[in-house]
């Protein structure tokens, strides 16, 4: 099966992941989130690297956040 969003989102991740330090992340993106952060705050519906698809609990509006795997932090909230 071919995923036409392959070759961006690697770049994507490797973009991500080169300087993940928690204060980079939050000038390039706002509010930045731990993983305990984020499930206080969202339900998970699922990933596909770098995105994680979930809804927000204090609305229950839905979107996609980013994440770095190392260390995890989640960020870039985009409502759909």
């Amino acid at each position: 099966m071919s995923d036409p969003t392959e070759n961006a989102r690697r770049e994507l991740v490797q973009e991500v992941n080169q300087d993940a330090e928690r204060a980079t992340l939050e000038e390039k993106y706002g509010e930045v989130l731990t993983t305990s952060e984020m499930q206080d705050r969202y339900t998970v519906e699922g990933f596909l690297s770098p995105f994680v698809v979930c809804r927000r609990k204090s609305d229950g509006k839905r979107g996609t956040l980013m994440f770095s795997h190392d260390p995890r932090y989640y960020f870039g909230w985009q409502e759909d």
